[in-house]
């Protein structure tokens, strides 16, 4: 679908079908500063200019880089932005028509492409359709549109995708089994599974919303394929309406893959929350065990120390991405539903089960993603109070072990310096210390002095222990 063209195709023969593939990727995140891009911001741009240098080549789409003002000279230049009035990345608010390319069953295939800035988001609808447009297209012939092409692993845009198929159908068919056929044939000869999650009606036709997830990718939106499938059974002005909505449309299929997007970091942050205070509950216990020993070394609690802080921080970090998801889906789901609304106001109704959509998954989203943080608010607080608790014992020690290496030091000097002081006066007294030893001292003058030095240094050593022997607390009340 684009503002020219529209949508599917089937088994059976089908009319005035379109192929179009809707793309979104981050330009730029919260974290960036205001002047700053991601650093693969281009690479939706880059990929798809690759697609004209292999399976899709359109004799414009190689040199795509060329016809957006965020290049300059083949290079990527988002400096071309600033200033712009539109969302449009081209230099005037048209498709881009890219050519055609032959094909062996004997019709020519268009490509065109528009792309946008939606805010953070690079955005682009890049359309197929058959020349002339009003030739009928079946099942099988869907492989020439190189369909394997706009899958994810090819285009691989960040939030995410959707295939957006469209054809006119005469007469009665199954249209369910009709629109699965277009989506195995979409995905086929990949590990792609199309699963029905919804259908309804849009601008008169038929809905038919799948979700092709990669095996190896499951828990991954952003590399799942979304395709939408409508079919026009009656003759209803699909086109027309929804080339008047056409805004509102690629701005809520934006809001949608945003959704998904931002649900999963929030269910990675929260499992990442979890590991982190569950490390935090093996360091209490840890803790739980040094303080029950008697004698705690003072550097096995440092080193618990020396670990809590970080994890604290990474846990505070997780806390608040989650508090900035909840705050984000918010206003996509707010964006979401001014879609809705809008496109009401356009066509008398837009599909309920995108309202549903909206009242039922994105609500149970924002209620868990509340819910995890509720949860996960009381550890910040557990970390800080573990931290204070570890910390206070360490000082408690430290000022302990301080107290009682200073007593040490003055019993010591107390000690050496009387002794000295002895040691002195005695020498004083005795005649020719290094004579001779006389009969009538046995003991040499030397030896002499030096046992009264260490008589006088352990008794005033162990006046000096009595005296700074700390008081219990029962004496210092009496």
């Amino acid at each position: 679908m684009s503002k020219a063209r529209g949508f599917l195709g089937a088994e059976v023969l089908v009319k005035n079908f379109t192929i179009s593939l809707y793309a979104f990727h981050l330009r730029h995140t919260f974290t960036d500063a205001a002047d700053e891009v991601d650093p693969d911001a281009n690479l939706l741009w880059e990929n798809l200019a690759k697609l004209g240098e292999s399976s899709l080549p359109f004799p414009d789409l190689k040199d795509l880089r060329a016809k957006l003002i965020c290049y300059q000279n083949g290079t990527y230049y988002p400096q071309g932005e600033q200033g712009r009035q539109t969302d449009w990345l081209t230099h005037s608010a048209d498709a881009v028509d890219l050519g055609n390319i032959s094909t062996t069953a004997g019709f020519q295939i268009n490509a065109s492409l528009q792309p946008f800035l939606l805010n953070d988001t690079y955005a682009v609808d890049f359309t197929l359709a058959p020349e002339p447009d009003t030739i009928p297209i079946a099942i099988p012939q869907l492989q020439y549109f190189q369909p394997a092409s706009l899958l994810p692993s090819k285009i691989q845009a960040s939030l995410g995708q959707t295939l957006w198929v469209y054809g006119k159908v005469d007469g009665n068919q199954n249209y369910k089994e009709l629109a699965k056929q277009c989506a195995v044939a979409l995905v086929a000869g990949t590990s792609f599974n199309p699963t029905l999650i919804r259908e309804g009606e849009l601008f008169g036709s038929l809905l038919f919303e799948y979700q092709a997830r990669d095996a190896n990718e499951s828990n991954n939106p952003a590399k799942h394929c979304h395709i939408l499938i409508v079919i026009n059974h009656n003759q209803s002005p699909t086109i027309t309406s929804a080339e008047k909505a056409y805004d509102w449309l690629l701005r809520l299929l934006c809001s949608y893959h945003k959704i998904l997007y931002i649900y999963q970091l929030a269910r990675q942050r929260y499992r990442e929350a979890r590991e982190i205070y569950s490390d935090l509950e093996k360091k209490i216990q840890q803790f739980d065990e040094l303080i029950s020993v008697d004698k705690t070394q003072l550097s096995e609690l440092k080193s618990l120390m020396a670990k809590i802080p970080q994890k604290s921080l990474n846990y505070a970090r997780c806390l608040q991405d989650l508090q900035t998801h909840q705050a984000a889906i918010i206003t996509n789901i707010t964006n979401y539903k001014t879609c809705l609304d809008n496109m009401k106001k356009i066509g008398g109704s837009s599909p309920q089960v995108w309202q549903d959509f909206v009242n039922k998954d994105c609500q149970k989203w924002q209620e868990q993603i509340q819910t995890d943080i509720s949860y996960l608010a009381p550890g910040q607080e557990l970390f800080g109070q573990f931290v204070g608790t570890i910390r206070g014992i360490i000082e408690t020690q430290q000022a302990q072990s301080d107290r009682s290496l200073e007593r040490t030091f003055q019993v010591l000097g107390t000690a050496f310096g009387g002794g000295a002081i002895v040691s002195g006066v005695v020498s004083q007294h005795i005649d020719k210390p290094f004579a001779p030893v006389n009969p009538n001292y046995p003991i040499h003058p030397l030896v002499l002095s030096l046992l009264w030095s260490i008589l006088a240094s352990f008794i005033l050593g162990w006046i000096a222990w009595l005296i700074t022997k700390p008081k219990s607390k029962g004496n210092q009340h009496k």
